[in-house]
């Protein structure tokens, strides 16, 4: 309902761009490594998927009825300052510092294409300006915004303990329902259209945040 009530207004004052948050997640269980937008999506494994799936799906539909230029950024794993504190990075730092045991699903085999808060701003701020026209597909466009470079779970939290120069306790667990072992971007199509990919690797980016972390919560 809310997104439909952004796309309503978008197309009441004629927004010339409207970019919204899509998901890796959409791409469910795919077996074939790099994620690719063309690959079908039809799916989701997940609540969280399948309502990414409808509102790219109802962004389709407007871009073809009403000419509205819209582009939807199927982001993988975003992290850095500012990020919700239920995310795997914030309740990590927060319980390693502490002194509390760490919940790893998956038993520690999953990997995830880790991308930089950083990255995701200064994508999102060069597509702006370049909204879809026809020529792309009644003016509707999908990307991915990622990496491109899958870590293991357990490499992310070996980096995390180095940096914070503490040692976690680990708490192994089953995968998540609706949850996939690996996430995997393929950026061509976003590097082809803004001459830029995402490039803060995780030893900077893990490192930022800690020093972020630390001066926010004192």
């Amino acid at each position: 309902d809310g997104f439909f009530n952004i796309l309503e207004a978008s197309k009441e004052n004629q927004i010339k761009h409207l970019i919204y948050a899509s998901s890796s997640s959409v791409y469910g269980l795919a077996d074939e490594m790099p994620f690719k937008e063309t690959y079908n999506t039809d799916k989701p494994i997940s609540l969280y998927a399948a309502t990414k799936k409808s509102n790219e799906i109802l962004a389709y539909s407007y871009s073809h009825m009403y000419k509205l230029p819209t582009t939807g950024l199927r982001f993988f794993t975003v992290y850095g300052p500012w990020g919700r504190p239920d995310m795997a990075l914030f309740k990590f730092t927060k319980n390693i510092l502490e002194d509390k045991e760490i919940e790893i699903y998956g038993n520690g085999e999953m990997e995830r294409d880790f991308t930089y808060v950083d990255d995701i701003v200064e994508s999102v701020s060069k597509l702006v300006e370049l909204p879809p026209s026809s020529e792309d597909g009644y003016f509707y466009r999908i990307l991915n915004i990622g990496r491109g470079q899958p870590v293991k779970l357990m490499d992310f939290i070996k980096i995390l303990e180095t940096k914070l120069n503490k040692k976690a306790k680990y708490k192994f667990l089953d995968m998540q329902p609706g949850d996939v072992k690996t996430t995997f971007a393929d950026t061509t199509a976003l590097e082809q259209l803004i001459s830029y990919k995402p490039k803060i690797n995780l030893d900077q980016g893990i490192s930022d945040f800690i020093d972020w972390y630390i001066s926010y919560y004192k």
